[in-house]
């Protein structure tokens, strides 16, 4: 099975991290204004998604009990679309809105492109 986004496992103890202090939590990918095309996260339900949005991924991390929702704006997909998305974190602060902030370090996406089987697997 092929996942359009994945984490690195500093990034999923992270998760686990978060997810301990705040609860159940998403991904909303920054678009690029003012965070520079971060990924923020978010306790579950407090980013407002809707038709402009797209469901990317339910990340599935080990101890954490539920899914973590990873989405992204409908235009920016449709640049992004034929992109491997991996979440990622490094030293550094990055957005204030973003619940890893004053943890020191923040989320970034590491990107590829999709293979061509990637992509027909995803457009199945």
């Amino acid at each position: 099975m092929v996942n359009r986004v994945e984490v690195t496992p500093a990034a999923a103890e992270l998760i686990r991290s978060l997810r301990g202090q705040h609860g159940p939590l998403m991904f909303h990918q920054s678009g690029g204004c003012c965070d520079g095309s971060a990924p923020m996260c978010y306790p579950e339900g407090e980013f407002r998604t809707g038709q402009s949005d797209v469901l990317l991924e339910e990340l599935r991390i080990d101890g954490v009990a539920e899914p973590v929702t990873f989405w992204m704006s409908r235009s920016q997909f449709e640049a992004w679309k034929h992109t491997h998305l991996t979440v990622d974190v490094v030293p550094g602060r990055g957005s204030g809105f973003s619940l890893e902030a004053p943890e020191g370090v923040r989320f970034l996406i590491r990107s590829r492109l999709l293979t061509a089987e990637e992509t027909a697997e995803l457009d199945r």
